[in-house]
């Protein structure tokens, strides 16, 4: 199933607030894009009923494992597409955002052959 670039986003976001804060929040989620709260409520539950969320009494948000491979896999490309960025002599904070546009788009090849790239370039070694 391919999944929309936006979903792509709201997972990935989840998935940092749960790595910062260790809970996931609509209303942190919102902040965090810069959206709406009906906007995350509309969001959250395509998510629930495609299975890559659910949600408590509370509101809190977890993470399935089908929502969590891709928010892994989201912020993975971002993480590692920044730092290629950042080494290509971009600055950090117009990488962070480059990085953002770019992660949605590429194919998996052009992924793979960055990441080779970057390997075969990594001057850490």
């Amino acid at each position: 199933m391919k999944i929309q670039k936006s979903s792509q986003d709201y997972l990935e976001s989840m998935l940092m607030m749960q790595q910062e804060r260790g809970y996931i929040r609509s209303i942190d989620v919102a902040e965090h894009l810069g959206v709406t709260k009906p906007s995350v409520s509309y969001a959250t539950k395509r998510l629930r009923e495609n299975g890559y969320i659910t949600m408590d009494r509370e509101g809190f948000i977890t993470l399935t494992d089908s929502g969590m491979a891709i928010a892994a896999s989201m912020l993975d490309r971002h993480h590692t597409l920044t730092r290629f960025l950042i080494a290509l002599g971009v600055d950090p904070k117009v990488a962070e955002e480059d990085a953002c546009k770019i992660e949605h788009d590429i194919s998996d090849e052009t992924f793979a052959a960055i990441c080779a790239h970057a390997v075969r370039h990594d001057e850490t070694k």
